[in-house]
């Protein structure tokens, strides 16, 4: 009785500690969540870019859950006031992608994956009278809100929007790869290749077609509709096949181009055989492979995002593990598995109570180890003089 009596003190022990670590954890998750939209609310432009990515940051480490449903209700007013606020493009392009980040992790529905989208799309597209940056954005900017974009339509497999809101998606989406900016004719490529790779625009082209050959109705609207789509899938082509094969012109990156011509070669491929690329790549020994263009591009843009961090968030993230369906080396630690959450939290940090005794104890048997030494140095000394 007294060793199961031992047990159920350790276990309320332990319990009780790791109560006081999530209270704790969670009022310094509101204090520092706080503090960053305080500084997207009245800070500078690069006070803003900071917070915006330290909140996509808390967002990714907290995970899907209550807390980054609180992180995107909590930021989405003060980011959507800070598109409107100024024209930075260092600025804007940090809210798009925190918005993208924080909507990906935290939303909890389509509604408001399509909020974020919407946002997003009129700065792509921006349209007379939208309260979304007043000036004209540039390359750059655009090329962030199509991968911002991209990033999110990844999350809505099934969504089905009206046919004229796919059209003219589509349609612009093939204006950009006609456009001088390599970056903004690969973000677009990847955009329109996710959409066949949904069959979003095959649905579509199937409805329409079924809705002419079913329907009587006046005027030449939906022919004109279906006819549009099927013309913009052999201009898709074309372009693709155009830009996989671009001769490099005065000034322009090598690495780049090529770059350019490997995607769209990928995109040809696709468009024709079906075939999305498939891709790997090897963080702690272990290989994390993409087999569609939705988990190409949402690694692409978390890679970009997390930059020199990545490796180590794929290792520790169980929420990124489970997007990518990545299984790390397990740890070198007989036990691991086996302990409680707070003896894992105490092995976590190098400042922690282990890593802290562990060190003591290092430090004393060094001082042992030199103590034995210099008596040992002493006796020697001792015999040579005798």
């Amino acid at each position: 009785m007294s060793v199961f009596g031992t047990e159920e003190v350790e276990f309320i022990k332990e319990s009780l500690v790791d109560e006081a670590i999530d209270a704790l954890f969670e009022k310094r998750f509101a204090t520092l969540l706080h503090q960053c939209l305080n500084c997207i609310k009245k800070g500078s432009s690069k006070e803003i870019s900071l917070a915006s990515r330290t909140i996509g940051l808390l967002a990714l480490t907290v995970g899907p859950g209550v807390h980054a449903q609180e992180i995107l209700e909590e930021s989405i007013t003060p980011l959507s006031q800070a598109f409107n606020s100024g024209s930075e493009s260092s600025k804007i392009i940090s809210l798009l992608n925190c918005s993208a980040v924080i909507t990906f992790v935290g939303a909890s529905g389509p509604e408001e994956i399509e909020k974020s989208m919407q946002i997003m799309w009129q700065i792509i597209h921006p349209k007379l009278g939208s309260n979304v940056i007043a000036i004209k954005p540039s390359a750059t900017l655009i090329t962030t809100a199509v991968s911002s974009w991209s990033f999110l339509l990844t999350t809505m497999d099934g969504w089905r929007p009206s046919p004229k809101l796919w059209q003219e998606s589509v349609t612009y989406l093939s204006s950009l790869l006609d456009n001088d900016d390599r970056s903004m004719r690969i973000a677009a490529g990847e955009a329109l290749s996710l959409i066949f790779e949904m069959e979003s625009l095959g649905k579509f082209v199937a409805e329409t077609k079924g809705y002419i050959d079913s329907s009587a109705l006046e005027g030449n609207k939906t022919k004109d509709s279906f006819s549009h789509i099927q013309g913009l899938k052999g201009k898709i082509l074309n372009q693709a096949r155009d830009l996989s094969m671009e001769a490099g012109g005065k000034g322009s990156s090598k690495k780049d181009l090529n770059n350019q011509r490997n995607m769209f070669r990928d995109v040809l491929e696709f468009l024709e055989s079906g075939y999305p690329p498939e891709t790997t790549m090897k963080i702690g020994g272990v290989a994390l492979q993409t087999l569609t263009w939705s988990q190409l591009i949402q690694l692409n843009f978390l890679k970009r995002f997390l930059g020199g961090g990545f490796a180590k968030h794929m290792q520790e993230s169980e929420f990124l593990q489970d997007v990518f369906g990545f299984t790390p080396k397990r740890r070198n630690l007989v036990g691991y598995d086996h302990i409680s959450n707070t003896e894992k939290r105490m092995y976590k940090s190098p400042n922690s109570v282990v890593n802290k005794a562990r060190t003591q104890q290092l430090n004393k048997q060094r001082m042992l180890s030199e103590g034995r030494n210099i008596g040992h140095f002493a006796i020697c000394v001792g015999y040579e003089d005798s």
